[in-house]
């Protein structure tokens, strides 16, 4: 199927802040399709070559964590923190985006998974843990949106729990306890589609939770 050809010429700004910015893609006289994105204009996914494309790099890690203690089933490591789109605490993974210093590193995605997950959970993860790409590239929302995160896994043997803390917490970022889950309750929240609380989640985390039952982190 041919593509509609997209240059600078069709993409005009409506905003531009220092976090977010808005553009209208004007793919046809009198057609309009918005963008809603971190990212600048010269550097929109919309204006990539296919070459470029097929080598887009993510804007950020989102993290599935796995905990191994002994004597415990693996537990998947979910939290719950407040997103102010929906007015609630909604079960989470780690997640963040990557610094501008760390792109174009080879191992961009796994270095931001692993600052991540310890700002978040206060998790270490160790030489002798794995840690390793799900998929390097995955899109929110395409239909609002251009950008897109890596999947990481972690896998992590612990002694114990007592290195888990939320203090690690910056900026907007507020958090309100932990969500350990074997599969048997991995499977449960995926089932209903709600968490303990009956509330819903994002599909960050139903990616985690599908990934973690299904046994595909293992070795």
């Amino acid at each position: 199927m041919k593509k509609p050809d997209i240059t600078e010429n069709h993409i005009h700004s409506m905003q531009e802040t220092k976090f977010v910015n808005m553009f209208d893609i004007q793919y046809q006289e009198g057609k309009h399709y918005y963008d809603v994105t971190r990212r600048a204009k010269k550097v929109m996914v919309a204006l990539k070559t296919d070459e470029e494309f097929l080598n887009l790099e993510p804007d950020a890690s989102n993290c599935i964590v796995i905990v191994r203690t002994p004597g415990e089933e693996p537990r998947l490591v979910l939290f719950y923190e407040f997103r102010y789109p929906t007015g609630r605490f909604l079960l989470s993974p780690p997640a963040g985006l990557i610094d501008p210093e760390d792109k174009g590193k080879k191992d961009a995605t796994l270095i931001t998974a692993a600052r991540e997950i310890h700002e978040e959970t206060g998790i270490v993860v160790k030489p002798t843990d794995r840690l390793f790409e799900v998929s390097p590239l995955v899109f929110s929302t395409p239909g609002l949106t251009d950008e897109c995160n890596a999947l990481v896994c972690a896998v992590v043997d612990l002694d114990d729990l007592s290195s888990l803390t939320q203090k690690g917490a910056e900026g907007s970022e507020c958090f309100n306890g932990f969500c350990l889950l074997n599969k048997e309750q991995a499977e449960e929240v995926l089932r209903t589609g709600r968490d303990e609380y009956g509330n819903f989640y994002s599909v960050y985390t139903w990616m985690a939770l599908i990934y973690f039952v299904t046994g595909m982190w293992e070795e």
